[in-house]
């Protein structure tokens, strides 16, 4: 077992180095194929950039609030996803009252939203809206999802021992539904951190990532800055679901030892 582990990780690293070094060549290629550097910025230049700007206070203070507001998003969709799971889950009518909101959601227009937000509120909250409509739809789903996927011999021993509503919740429900939930918890918040930057961007919030990103491009025409920028974004996002994989991992053992299997 130990051996499969370390050797399917090893793969893994091996297989992520290879996709690396493969988007380093394509970049590399398409730079000496367009010959010009205020479309495609030239790898050394890129990563020069990448590094001044990771000795900026500037950078530091809108990567900040960037993810302060990613983070924002993210509880409130997760506190309204897991409210209405609950509900849903309790009530098939409100289920069945909820389900048409959920299509809107799904279907909304993330640009249109973002300006007609603009009017309404200002570019610092703007962003926060938009996550959570985008976010919220998803993470119900994949929380209704995880319920839905609760062993029914579990409900069954559950009935039939009358086990009271609080051990239910910590030792069956949570445990059984909290690896699924926190597998996709570290896709969804780097989700949020893309929908929160493209927002940025688009409202030219101060003191944001999207908004660097933003004088990168219009003010300055400043393109190895602008790529620095996204790889930053990129592997803020990438950190996060690596975070969260893990402690899904650690949750996926508490939920076994929970549940009795060890």
């Amino acid at each position: 077992m130990v051996k499969r582990f370390f050797g399917k990780r090893k793969l893994n690293i091996i297989c992520s180095v290879a996709a690396l070094v493969l988007i380093a060549l394509v970049w590399i290629i398409t730079y000496y194929s367009v010959k010009n550097d205020y479309i495609i910025p030239s790898l050394g230049e890129t990563f020069k950039s990448f590094f001044k700007c990771l000795g900026e206070q500037t950078f530091w203070t809108a990567f900040g609030l960037t993810f302060l507001r990613t983070a924002t998003g993210f509880i409130i969709s997760f506190a309204l996803a897991l409210l209405c799971a609950a509900l849903s889950y309790c009530s098939k009518i409100f289920s069945a009252v909820l389900r048409p909101f959920m299509v809107i959601l799904r279907t909304l227009p993330t640009l249109a939203v973002i300006l007609i937000l603009l009017v309404w509120t200002t570019p610092k909250i703007a962003p926060v809206i938009v996550t959570v409509l985008v976010l919220f739809p998803m993470i119900y789903s994949q929380i209704t999802a995880a319920a839905e996927g609760i062993d029914g011999g579990l409900k069954e021993m559950a009935d039939i021992y009358q086990i009271s509503k609080k051990d239910r919740l910590f030792k069956i429900y949570l445990p059984s539904a909290s690896p699924n939930v926190l597998s996709q918890t570290g896709a969804d918040l780097s989700l949020g951190l893309k929908i929160m930057v493209s927002a940025e961007v688009l409202c030219a919030t101060y003191k944001s990532l999207g908004g660097l990103m933003q004088t990168a491009k219009n003010v300055y025409y400043d393109m190895p800055r602008l790529a620095a920028l996204t790889i930053a974004a990129i592997i803020i996002g990438f950190i996060v679901e690596i975070a969260f994989s893990q402690l899904a991992r650690i949750t996926y053992k508490w939920s076994r030892k929970e549940g009795g299997y060890d």
